[in-house]
């Protein structure tokens, strides 16, 4: 298939594609393929409560310092198709326009792979609104119908969902089902969590997570040489001629 170099990543905020799926990230990158980022919001309002605790914040300076930790850290993993619509958050809004808006950018990328948020998320509203904004997106981005029309854009084949693992995954029903060894670009993902100085605490966290997927993946696998991994969740099953 013509698009299998094609991925596209939708994340409601700005460091999450970083945390959950940088090391992927920036294997497509290392290997060429055509890599596209829809960043839905700064995280402004949900995620910088240290930068709203200094004397004089205002919602301004929040979205220009999240900007500059976003070009910071695509720079490091070498994405140079992204874009930030700025909806606000917490909480996010989806509507009509919006919903065209991205079906259109589906469309326009073409991609093999779509990587966001799985459906569910105990602490994090926000993502379980955009799983499904990605996912109804999705559907009307492939639709031949006669009224799903968008002007400039023409349907596309069903791409592959997948949902990136967040860090309450027991309690928001997440079970991975594919583990990528990101052990050859972890120092990647490694220099561009350090951007997000924002939310540096979370950089243990998914260093943690990458320690103890790798362990998983080991036993599955039988290779010793996975030291870190990033696990994903398929929104639909596994359609092929033969069992991989």
């Amino acid at each position: 298939m013509e698009n299998k170099n094609n991925v596209l990543i939708v994340c409601a905020h700005a460091a999450d594609f970083v945390w959950r799926a940088g090391g992927t990230i920036a294997k497509y990158v290392k290997n060429g393929a055509n890599v596209s980022l829809v960043i839905l919001s700064y995280g402004a309002r949900g995620e910088c409560n240290d930068l709203w605790k200094m004397e004089g914040q205002t919602l301004e300076n929040i979205k220009a310092v999240r900007k500059s930790e976003i070009e910071a850290a695509t720079s490091a993993l070498g994405v140079k198709d992204y874009e930030i619509w700025d909806f606000q958050d917490y909480f996010m809004d989806i509507t009509e326009e919006r919903m065209i808006m991205l079906t259109k950018k589906i469309r326009e990328v073409n991609p093999y792979h779509i990587i966001t948020h799985p459906p569910k998320d105990a602490f994090n509203p926000d993502h379980e609104i955009v799983s499904k904004y990605v996912k109804e997106a999705s559907v009307l981005a492939i639709s031949h119908s006669a009224g799903v029309k968008i002007e400039g854009t023409t349907p596309i084949e069903q791409p592959r969902l997948f949902g990136y693992e967040h860090h309450a995954t027991e309690i928001s029903e997440y079970k991975p089902d594919t583990f990528i060894d990101i052990t050859d670009t972890f120092h990647i993902k490694e220099a561009a969590m350090k951007c997000f100085k924002t939310q540096d605490f979370m950089m243990q966290q998914y260093s943690d997570r990458a320690k103890m997927r790798a362990n998983h993946a080991r036993r599955i696998s039988g290779n010793p040489a996975i030291k870190y991994a990033e696990t994903f969740m398929r929104f639909y099953p596994y359609v092929g001629s033969e069992l991989v």
